[in-house]
């Protein structure tokens, strides 16, 4: 079935599935990516020496367990989570392939800064990685993949390893080139991994295609 696009929120509901799509948005200038935290912090089990901090990790303006977990600013008191919900609820964000990396970000600053705690939230990239994914992978595989068990912070992973990926409550993906049979092959597992919400930043037309036969 079509999505019919509306005002840019994410919101998080009890309810069946539904796809809610965001407002249209016309593919802006790639903003560069934040730098490096302040301070490097190891992580749990991490061996060898410590490192500079990866790139492009945030940490919520305010983290408060059990809050709501994604709304935009507004009047309007945001509904109660539901992580238990049998089918998450789909919200499209449209983008370019170019702009799609920019609107996951965008979509988890969105969550950090209402209350979403960092650790209930998987990115997915279709085509390039994102810079804190290559970042990590750098220092090898074993401790990339430690960092999803250990969940304490966004962890960002190629749609292509989506199978790998463990379920978390919020699934942000973003379609930002690579083939197109593997968005059609990773998306509707993206689905099954999230347990309240699935972000999906890309081209409207496609996400549809995939998605509402999913749905």
């Amino acid at each position: 079935m079509p999505l019919t696009t509306e005002e840019p929120q994410i919101h998080e509901s009890a309810q069946g599935p539904r796809v809610t799509p965001a407002a249209s948005r016309t593919a802006q200038t790639p903003r560069p990516v934040p730098g490096p935290r302040p301070v490097a912090v190891p992580r749990p089990g991490r061996p060898g020496p410590v490192r500079p901090a990866p790139p492009a990790q945030r940490v919520p303006q305010q983290a408060t367990p059990g809050t709501p977990s994604v709304t935009p600013a507004a009047p309007a008191a945001p509904t109660a989570p539901s992580v238990s919900a049998a089918v998450p609820q789909i919200q499209l964000i449209p983008a370019s392939a170019e702009g799609a990396l920019d609107a996951a970000e965008e979509a988890v600053d969105l969550l950090l800064d209402t209350g979403r705690a960092p650790g209930d939230i998987l990115v997915l990239t279709s085509g390039d990685p994102h810079p804190w994914a290559a970042h990590e992978l750098s220092f090898g595989e074993s401790a990339y993949w430690a960092q999803q068990d250990a969940r304490d912070d966004v962890f960002y992973a190629d749609a292509a390893h989506v199978q790998r990926a463990a379920a978390r409550p919020v699934v942000v993906f973003a379609a930002n080139g690579g083939p197109a049979d593997a968005i059609v092959a990773a998306l509707p597992v993206a689905l099954t991994r999230a347990g309240a919400l699935l972000v999906v930043c890309g081209d409207p037309e496609r996400i549809n295609s995939v998605l509402g036969a999913s749905v």
